[in-house]
């Protein structure tokens, strides 16, 4: 068949017989053109008059050919956003499409509904398959209108015949729960900083190859992640932005994002029986909490994959699959035989959940797994709250502590003689998955500065590699002064958003609080006002000083209250924190030999400070610090043994307080 033009007025839809399909142009009438909305040049698609299979990637080929746009415009022009709503009869299952277009340097990008004819379309029996596994209902009320970015690129592959049925299944399923809108894309210029604010989570769909090299792109996906927003991945995505075929690495940021690198697989019918590892677990609890047997095409992930730095939801159960495989045992892909298949993760204040079993279209009318894609999807977007420290350190301490709500963490000050990157080491030989970090602190890892504002992209990239490696996050960063200048002030919260910092601890001048308090409203930072002594902190010396200048201001402002200084200071721990209430935001912890100037840290539970009947006060008063800060001011050189100590006290008194019942 020729080329044909497709017009506002009509749309690609499948004629079907019982032995070939052949792709037609059919008028829509309840499409009207509207003026101004359309480009004045046409969108030209060639069309195959048969095909053998359109569900396939040789068949969406031979369907679609090659998609041209011959807008006339000026490259150096800004970018110019065209969009329309079409309102049209139910096309694919769909009643109401929308379709958005980018026109970016005179390339059109086709997103949202409309394109996911574009990108291939299901089976009738397939959509009705899909329709009919679809959940009731969401896990969770959205807190706000969500949209889910689904990109289903693939380089150098020709793509898995799932990703349009998966596609039409997130979007019908995000449709019909109310939980999130989609927006389809296969243009990495939707990675652009100031298109990804639309988004709430990016969905990676199947993607194989080195998917955009553009060093820019990347850094703002990576950003946008450990900044708070979410990430989702499925099947072919642990060798995203890999050089294919041979899945080199080309980004290694995105396998410590997603979790695993890898694609080591047995045949596409491989029969397992799964475990659930926590059936507790808010996302177990979507796919049914029970293990259970299942085919597909298994991927074996390795390196960075470990439980130190992901959260295991689902794995393979080597003893009964072998069973089930009529072998003696699994085929041995990794030395520890550890085969896990969905994970969830924090990246900074990201959220990141990956599951592998999608190689099938019929994966996505499972209506087990699509409740689990459900809640995965709900999760990352920040709807469905779900603990993400790693397997590894599931301790029951830590358990109970999720429970509670409770993050206990290192301060860098207890090892500032040392590099960040050592504390970071520390923290997580203690078991603790929480750090704070400092201003004054080398780095470390070949990065010879100090942790502050004015470090390289390249090696907050590394800072951000490190942690994640370590299992570790870090919570909070102290700064002597947040600048009250516009641009000195950006500087530090750019800094940490960069990082997934959660709230900065710091000494500002008055004046310059107008200022700061708009930043985090802005960048959703929280800032605590730290305080030393009366000499030292005249503004924020005690509970008092802190609620004066906190009056009236927004609740991401207010308490760091350093148990130390007040307790050398004169003021009752207990009695201070009752006093700030709700404007405690974050506390770092010390217990002295005695209540005097010249009192001198001791480990917890072992001196003057009454450190149980503090935390449980702060319990009853249902104060959440962001991080229980566990700082030790001495013997610098070598108090590890007293550092662990502490952290000791408070994981006994967290497991007998998860068991009291209030």
């Amino acid at each position: 068949m020729a080329a044909r033009s497709l017009t506002p007025t009509s749309w690609i839809i499948p004629k079907r017989s019982a032995r070939t399909c052949s792709w037609v142009l059919k008028p829509s009438p309840a499409l009207t053109p509207r003026p101004g909305i359309w480009p004045s040049s046409t969108l030209s698609c060639r069309i195959a008059s048969r095909c053998s299979d359109p569900s396939s990637e040789t068949g969406r080929r031979k369907a679609f050919g090659k998609l041209s746009a011959p807008f006339e415009q000026d490259k150096a022009a800004r970018p110019q956003k065209i969009s329309a709503d079409l309102l049209s009869q139910e096309v694919s299952g769909l009643k109401a499409l929308r379709m958005e277009t980018f026109l970016v340097a005179g390339s059109l990008a086709l997103v949202s509904l409309g394109a996911l004819l574009a990108h291939g379309t299901p089976q009738p029996t397939d959509e009705q398959r899909v329709a009919a596994a679809i959940p009731a209902k969401a896990f969770a009320r959205p807190l706000k209108k969500r949209t889910l970015l689904i990109y289903d690129g693939n380089v150098n592959y020709g793509g898995h015949a799932s990703i349009p049925t998966a596609n039409y299944a997130f979007t019908l399923m995000g449709k019909r729960t109310g939980a999130f809108e989609t927006v389809v894309t296969r243009d990495p210029q939707v990675f652009q900083a100031d298109s990804l604010r639309r988004f709430d989570a990016v969905f990676f769909n199947n993607c194989v190859g080195n998917l955009f090299e553009d060093a820019t792109l990347r850094r703002n996906l990576a950003e946008f992640v450990v900044a708070g927003g979410g990430l989702m991945g499925v099947h072919g995505t642990t060798v995203a932005f890999t050089r294919w075929p041979g899945a080199a690495e080309d980004w290694p940021e995105f396998g410590f994002m997603i979790g695993g690198r890898g694609a080591a697989h047995l045949d596409a019918e491989e029969k397992v029986h799964i475990r659930v590892e926590e059936p507790d677990h808010p996302l177990a609890r979507a796919i049914g909490g029970k293990d259970f047997v299942h085919a597909d095409e298994f991927f074996r992930v390795g390196e960075p994959y470990s439980r130190q730095r992901v959260r295991v939801l689902l794995s393979i159960d080597n003893e009964r699959s072998a069973v089930l495989q009529g072998r003696p045992h699994v085929q041995k892909f990794r030395e520890d035989d550890d085969y896990a298949l969905a994970w969830v993760k924090s990246y900074g204040r990201g959220r990141v959940f990956y599951s592998a079993m999608a190689h099938h279209p019929r994966d996505f009318w499972d209506p087990r797994l699509l409740r689990f894609y459900l809640a995965g999807a709900q999760f990352v977007l920040g709807d469905l709250p779900a603990p993400t420290i790693p397997s590894a350190k599931l301790t029951p301490a830590i358990r109970a502590q999720e429970k509670l709500g409770w993050r206990l963490g290192v301060e860098a000050y207890t090892f500032h003689r040392f590099t960040f990157f050592d504390t970071v080491h520390r923290a997580a030989a203690l078991g603790l998955p929480y750090v704070g970090g400092l201003s004054f602190q080398r780095v470390g890892g070949g990065i010879d500065k100090n942790l502050e504002p004015g470090l390289t992209d390249d090696e907050l990239a590394q800072i951000r590699m490190k942690l994640t490696s370590a299992g570790v996050r870090i919570l909070t960063y102290y700064i002597q002064e947040i600048p009250g200048d516009e641009a000195g002030c950006r500087r530090v919260f750019e800094f940490g958003r960069k990082l997934g910092i959660e709230t900065f601890l710091s000494e500002p001048k008055l004046e310059a609080l107008d200022t700061i308090e708009r930043f985090c409203d802005a960048y959703d930072i929280k800032v605590g006002l730290h305080n030393h002594d009366r000499n030292a902190s005249p503004n924020y010396w005690s509970p008092d000083a802190i609620l004066k200048v906190c009056k009236g201001r927004s609740p991401r402002i207010g308490a760091c209250a350093d148990i130390g200084y007040w307790m050398r200071g004169g003021i009752d721990p207990v009695e201070g924190i009752r006093k700030l209430g709700s404007r405690l935001i974050t506390i770092q912890m010390h217990d002295l030999h005695e209540r005097s100037p010249q009192g001198r840290d001791v480990p917890w539970g072992t001196g003057k400070g009454d450190t149980e009947r503090l935390i449980l006060e702060m319990h009853r008063l249902r104060i959440r610090p962001v991080m229980f800060g566990l700082e030790y001011s001495d013997k610098f050189e070598d108090n590890m043994a007293e550092v662990r100590q502490c952290a000791e006290f408070f994981n006994a008194l967290s497991l007998r307080t998860a068991r009291t019942k209030r």
